[in-house]
């Protein structure tokens, strides 16, 4: 019989622990589908708008970043709202979060004569709101007593975010090899190409003017963020747990600790597990399991819809195999430009 601490013995609570995270989740699908009867699908309808809503307002604070970045550019509005849809479209199906890098990919190419270190440095501007908010949000769902202490996570049954809670010096390694990389990669790129950090510079100009960054990006994501909550106090409706606004602030505690972990599309298993924690005391556990997998399904087919919509109508792009091959051209262009530039 393998010791406790035996490596076959890890492995053995590892594999237990992964089959019960899936018995959850599909305990939790088939909830959702013996539910739908109970569905209030007028509530999941205002919902899904107001979510298309806030994505729609949010777009437009990404828009004014790359504006104040490029102001003698002409570019539209629709083509960075179309980028916007299309990213959190394919994050909402695929794992790890390639639509970022779609919509760095369509951004860059709608907008005449820019660069990818400063579309992608203007996006991380768009971050500051969500943290500033996040600091409002993360301690007030902690300290309500229905959310889960960070050490308790091991206790979830979300492998993803369990392995990481029960291995805590694997967690710091990966961190630290993350951070390693990145700043490796950017002193690569620093000293390969010498505009670099004067592109990132750009990216990042609409942060010299505070008032403009309050006015034209904090303030819009304010109101994109309203909308937000307006989608999970109807959907907190729909699927009869109840909205109001303690409860759709314990949801978005749920998705900014989601957020962290983007192993599965739209940290769906992380977000199933604390769900069913956070609301376990304040609804039966049938119609929590059916919320937290509806909720999820909804947002998500939603958002792959009209993002493929906007590939569509405002790109002309039918696959995401045309994406890659339109990447690849821009790249094979702009490397062909810069051996032709003059030092």
């Amino acid at each position: 019989m393998p010791s406790s601490g035996s490596p076959r013995h890890v492995a053995e609570l590892q594999t237990a622990s992964l089959g019960e995270s899936f018995r959850s989740f599909f305990d939790a699908i088939n909830q959702f589908f013996s539910s739908l009867g109970a569905v209030h699908w007028g509530a999941l309808i205002l919902a899904l708008l107001c979510y298309g809503t806030y994505l729609t307002i949010r777009s437009r604070a990404s828009y004014n970043v790359l504006r104040a970045a490029y102001p003698t550019e002409d570019f539209r509005w629709r083509e960075i709202w179309g980028a916007f849809l299309a990213g959190y479209g394919i994050n909402a199906v695929l794992p790890a979060r390639p639509g970022d890098i779609v919509r760095l990919f369509l951004e860059k190419t709608s907008i005449p004569n820019s660069s990818y270190a400063a579309v992608g440095a203007a996006s991380i501007t768009e971050l500051i709101f969500d943290w500033s908010i996040n600091l409002f949000i993360l301690p007030y769902a902690f300290t309500q007593g229905v959310f889960p202490k960070p050490p308790d996570f091991a206790k979830l049954n979300a492998f993803d975010l369990s392995y990481f809670a029960q291995h805590p010096q694997f967690t710091l390694f990966l961190l630290t090899m993350i951070s390693v990389a990145v700043l490796a990669g950017i002193a690569l790129l620093s000293v390969r190409v010498k505009a670099f950090w004067a592109r990132v510079k750009q990216g990042l100009t609409i942060l010299t003017d505070r008032r403009r960054y309050f006015r034209e990006v904090w303030l819009v994501q304010l109101g994109a963020w309203l909308f937000r909550c307006a989608t999970y106090y109807f959907m907190l409706e729909a699927f009869n747990v109840g909205g109001s606004v303690h409860n759709v602030l314990l949801v978005l505690g749920v998705l900014a600790v989601s957020s962290v972990v983007p192993f599965t599309p739209g940290g769906a298993g992380v977000q199933q597990a604390l769900l069913v924690e956070v609301f376990g005391g304040s609804a039966t556990a049938a119609t929590v399991a059916a919320y937290s997998v509806g909720q999820q399904v909804a947002i998500a087919a939603f958002t792959f819809a009209i993002g493929f919509a906007a590939l569509f109508f405002v790109f002309r792009i039918r696959s995401f195999r045309e994406v890659l091959e339109r990447g690849k051209s821009d790249r094979a262009a702009d490397e062909a430009a810069r051996a032709a530039s003059p030092g």
